[in-house]
Formats: structure tokens, sequence, C-alpha cells
């Protein structure tokens, strides 16, 4: 069995100076809910194995904070190609995968994560919020193997559940 947890990045700064959408920073909310994730996901004992972020500065820093919050011992990378992106095309990614983590965890971006998340358990309405993580389980042995329609949904969790707001 494999494991895929998706990861939205956290609320970013759309008032910080930034170039390109590209380069859009996380606002401190996001930071917090990043530190809280990464925390959390780490007292459930379900760190990832590899962690792989999208290129884009929030996902990047998203994905930073959580694992330092939470103390992952992890392989960590980050990837242009999960950057506006789209379901099939991250599928097509992580098929190419050549490692064969047990528990991937992939930081990104909205539309992508709801219709991809959906796609996965097979057409499924999945939102997925700002700073959420969500769990989806596969019956395969490797990743070249994962397609849409085959997994199952374990967990989603918005922050909002579980970390203390500052609002």
């Amino acid at each position: 069995m494999l494991s895929l947890i998706l990861f939205r990045h956290g609320k970013s700064d759309w008032d910080a100076p930034y170039g390109t959408d590209h380069e859009r920073p996380l606002a401190a909310r996001g930071k917090e809910a990043a530190r809280c994730m990464g925390r959390m996901l780490s007292r459930a004992g379900q760190t990832p194995e590899l962690a792989v972020s999208s290129s884009a500065l929030r996902a990047r820093d998203t994905l930073q904070i959580a694992a330092r919050a939470g103390d992952w011992q992890c392989g960590m990378r980050f990837e242009s190609a999960l950057y506006e992106s789209s379901p099939s095309g991250i599928l097509a990614w992580v098929r190419a995968l050549e490692e064969n983590p047990a528990s991937l965890l992939l930081t990104g971006h909205e539309p992508t994560w709801s219709e991809l998340a959906g796609a996965l358990i097979g057409k499924g309405r999945i939102r997925v919020p700002t700073a959420a993580m969500l769990r989806i389980d596969f019956e395969i042995d490797t990743w070249q193997q994962l397609d849409f329609g085959l997994g199952q949904l374990r967990w989603l969790l918005p922050p909002k559940l579980i970390c203390k707001s500052k609002d």
C-alpha cells in the first residue's frame, strides 16, 4: 500500500511586494498554519518518506516551515512541474518518480489539488482549503501503477480544525 498526502500551501500575502505569482510569499497566518500542520503530521506519526513541493515561493516555504516545525526526517525537494499543473500532469509526474516511497507528500496549489484528489478517489468532489492536508491510500506496489479512481480518502484536515486561530 502507498499513501499520498496532498498539502495545499498556506495563506499567501497578496499585499507583499512580489514580481510574479511564482514569487508571492506566505502571509503570517500561512506560516503559522504550516507550523501547526507540520507538528500535527508528526504527532500523528504520519510524516512522509519523501516530500516534494511546487517551486513557487509560497509552496516551498509552506513545506520547509512544516517540516522544520514537525522535525520531519525525510527527503525533500522542489519541482517546477508541480506549479501550474493539472491533475493529469501531476499523475504523469508521480508515475515517473525514480523513488518508491511508501508515503509521498506533495505541496501545491488550487484548483489542481481539489481536482486531483477527486480524480484519484474516482469522480469525487473535494475542496482542499488553504494549508489543509489530505491522505489518499492506494492498494498498489509502485507509483508507476498510480491511476485515477484507485484511491481511498483516509482523511482531510483543514488547519481551522486543529490550529488555534489568532483571527
